[in-house]
């Protein structure tokens, strides 16, 4: 991770402006550069991942223009390529250096080409204007404000903001500001899912018109039938087998890095796959990491398990109730969100990441993060049909930003390590949203079916972590965490003082004793800027079945064996 900054007009405080870029200094700790250009000032604190060398410090400046980037961009060598061909010159080997020289050839149109994480802001000296953009699903985070000038202000973490502007929102991901509008350059949420099941099944149609004539409609719905399933089972492994080559593809394009890289590895599917397909492609053993609550945490046994099996290095951290308790106001600062499930399974997350950074030389880390709002959660077991599972997974994908990717953001972000997620990865995200979502329905009697299939066979996982049903991160590290943090908060209110206080807030207002606590903490240090966040991320409430009173798929009916 680094971290960037920019104000976008002149008349900039410059000593404010780094004063406040410095509280992320967590994010890049090895180098810091501030540039005024009369414009507007950018700056960067770097936390070197590729290109290693002094040359590929940013900003980088081309004729007169700059621009700042935190990401990564996957494939770059070949743009690089023809840039050079072009007649482009690079000092470096960084990644991000690309970025001028395409904006130079393509103008806007190049972020739709970048196949990256990553936010960035432009200065254009040509034009003397700004122009920030940021990936489509905001792996990489980055906000914006206005000051008391009405000037832009951009940076990668609300904390930069805060008493510098006036409202802080997050950066729409799959935009770029150009001319005081966003513009949405992808959504990776609008894909047309086709039913090839029935676009096959009616393909028969006008054979099946002569079987009707004759009045044999038994002998038509038997036929229909049989269609239809035929079909649905050839779609099904034609799309398991384009999930394992796209999720493979995606997770080794993420091991290339010039620092050392582990991995965050929970015992759950999604950490494991990506763990799995890691040392499949390694010559030695990777490093896995693990946490869990001393007393009862449930997928500690099952990480390790999953390690033995690939042969990892593996590293586990325990934590217990004190810790949580002493770490949560830090952690809630960190984060910037009062949302529970945010809160709850970060604790885990930081404190992992925290002993990763403090007892090893690791600096990139790959996470299974996104896989649940592609194939689903505990909850989406209740969608009423595929209609409203596709459009609570878009929803979700829309809203990552501000929830689970945060979460892996700001973790590992503030332990100066970066983040990596192959489940993000945009060809495999584009490619799931447009499944047929009927296929995505737990009919199975096995939530994420598809993709638990697609590796079924393969032998890069045992079949009782490929098939384990899936427990919540924030109760896997331990049921016992998040009953102490419920039991923590339900002591710092008597139930008038709860009432009470919950008036104070119109937008997500607090509905249990622990919200509360999370948001007055929240609002301690990012007064009134409680829209950040849209909402509290909680199962569909309209479903039969969801409409429970708290974020954790353990008040569900069919948390079952997840929590063994």
């Amino acid at each position: 991770m680094c971290s960037i900054m920019a104000y976008c007009g002149k008349g900039c405080d410059i000593d404010e402006f780094i004063i406040n870029l410095n509280r992320c200094h967590s994010r890049g700790p090895d180098d810091e550069r501030v540039i005024d250009f009369h414009d507007g000032v950018l700056g960067f604190l770097r936390l070197s991942i590729m290109g290693l060398t002094p040359e590929g410090m940013q900003p980088f400046v081309l004729d007169g223009s700059a621009v700042i980037c935190n990401g990564e961009l996957y494939g770059f060598e070949h743009e690089k390529r023809d840039l050079i061909r072009k007649g482009y010159k690079f000092k470096s080997g960084s990644d991000c250096e690309i970025i001028l020289p395409m904006y130079y050839e393509y103008g806007t149109d190049m972020f739709a080409k970048l196949d990256a994480e990553f936010a960035c802001v432009i200065y254009d000296g040509r034009t003397h204007e700004f122009i920030a953009a940021r990936d489509p699903i905001g792996i990489r985070p980055l906000y914006y404000g206005f000051d008391d000038k009405n000037t832009i202000v951009f940076a990668s973490e609300p904390k930069s903001l805060v008493g510098m502007v006036d409202k802080i929102m997050p950066f729409p991901p799959g935009h770029y500001y150009k001319d005081g509008k966003f513009i949405c350059y992808k959504d990776v949420t609008a894909v047309k899912t086709e039913s090839v099941v029935k676009k096959h099944a009616n393909a028969q149609t006008q054979d099946l018109k002569d079987v009707k004539a004759s009045g044999a409609d038994l002998l038509i719905n038997k036929l229909g039938e049989d269609i239809e399933k035929k079909k649905e089972d050839e779609y099904r492994e034609e799309v398991c087998r384009n999930i394992r080559e796209l999720l493979i593809a995606g997770v080794e394009k993420r091991l290339v890095s010039d620092a050392k890289v582990g991995y965050l590895l929970s015992g759950g599917l999604d950490s494991s796959l990506v763990c799995a397909i890691a040392q499949k492609k390694s010559d030695k053993p990777i490093k896995t990491f693990a946490i869990g609550m001393r007393e009862d945490a449930i997928d500690l046994k099952y990480a390790r398990e999953t390690a033995e099996y690939i042969g990892s290095d593996h590293t586990e951290i325990f934590m217990t109730k004190e810790e949580v308790i002493e770490t949560l106001d830090s952690l809630i600062h960190l984060l910037g969100t009062y949302d529970i499930t945010t809160i709850r399974a970060s604790m885990g997350m930081y404190l992992l990441c925290k002993a990763i950074h403090e007892q090893t030389d690791v600096r990139v880390l790959l996470t299974g993060e996104i896989s649940d709002e592609l194939f689903g959660y505990k909850y989406t077991d209740f969608a009423p049909n595929a209609e409203e599972f596709q459009k609570e997974s878009e929803k979700r994908v829309r809203e990552l930003h501000m929830y689970d990717v945060l979460r892996a953001d700001r973790c590992i972000s503030v332990n100066s390590l970066e983040a990596r997620v192959p489940f993000g990865d945009l060809e495999f995200v584009d490619y799931v949203m447009g499944i047929d979502p009927e296929i995505k329905l737990n009919k199975y009697g096995k939530g994420k079916y598809l993709l638990r299939h697609a590796f079924e066979g393969t032998g890069l996982l045992p079949d009782s972590i490929l098939w384990r049903e899936k427990a919540a991160f924030s109760d896997a590290v331990g049921h016992s965490m998040v009953d102490d943090l419920k039991e923590y908060a339900d002591g710092c209110y008597t139930d008038e003082e709860f009432t009470e206080r919950c008036k104070k807030y119109d937008h997500a207002r607090p509905f249990t004793k622990e919200s509360l606590l999370y948001r007055e903490i929240f609002e301690k240090y990012y007064p009134g800027q409680a829209e950040m966040i849209v909402d509290f991320w909680m199962p569909n409430k309209n479903w039969e079945g969801c409409n429970v009173n708290d974020p954790s798929a353990r008040v569900l009916s069919n948390y079952g064996a997840s929590g063994e």
